[in-house]
């Protein structure tokens, strides 16, 4: 009776066992490959609206800012519209970065707040700091769709003509700010500044 009842109940043990094994495994497998397409960068991803001009919208200020953000405001000069959430981790990395590009003034930096409770999008911005010429309060989430976003963060930079040049998906590191980033904007503004000549 007793060799009965151990046959029996040692499959039960040994999927239990083979459960605690697999589960850790399946979860750390999964947490890897989410980490490395978060952090890789994400300039391979499609983009529409690349060489295209913006999308037409227009988002009311954040709560406790007065500057809203529309297509007009990303006219006539080089910059760059930084997608965000309080929500983010990855945007929480990468906002001191922008902090420290907004004290250069080398070029404006616009934010959509995407999908943010207000109260919270003001809170973070108030803890953080705010490195926003405007930012534009995209609470259902409607201006992310006209512009493609596929989550947050994501950095767009922008031609003079509204066109958008370069989409970055993902946390703006430094390399990227230095190696990507600010050349285009460099560039854009020779560009310009040619164009204008006489």
């Amino acid at each position: 009776m007793t060799h009965e009842l151990a046959s029996k109940t040692e499959p039960v043990s040994r999927r239990i066992i083979s459960g605690f094994v697999l589960v850790p495994l399946v979860a750390f497998a999964l947490m890897v490959l989410f980490g490395w397409g978060l952090f890789r960068g994400g300039d391979d991803l499609p983009s529409a609206l690349l060489d295209k001009p913006v999308p037409e919208f227009a988002l009311p200020p954040v709560i406790g800012r007065e500057e809203s953000l529309s297509t007009q405001d990303l006219i006539d000069h080089v910059s760059l519209v930084n997608v965000f959430a309080s929500w983010c981790v990855p945007c929480r990395a990468e906002h001191p970065l922008f902090m420290e590009l907004s004290a250069t003034a080398e070029v404006p930096l616009y934010g959509i707040n995407y999908k943010d409770p207000p109260e919270q999008a003001r809170a973070w911005l108030d803890e953080l700091g705010d490195p926003y010429d405007r930012i534009g309060a995209d609470i259902n989430g409607r201006a992310g769709i006209e512009w493609g976003v596929y989550g947050v963060p994501e950095t767009f930079v922008i031609a003079p003509d509204g066109t958008i040049v370069y989409r970055h998906v993902g946390p703006i590191t430094r390399t990227i700010l230095q190696d990507t980033l600010l050349p285009i904007v460099r560039d854009l503004k020779t560009q310009a500044d040619k164009e204008s000549m006489p």
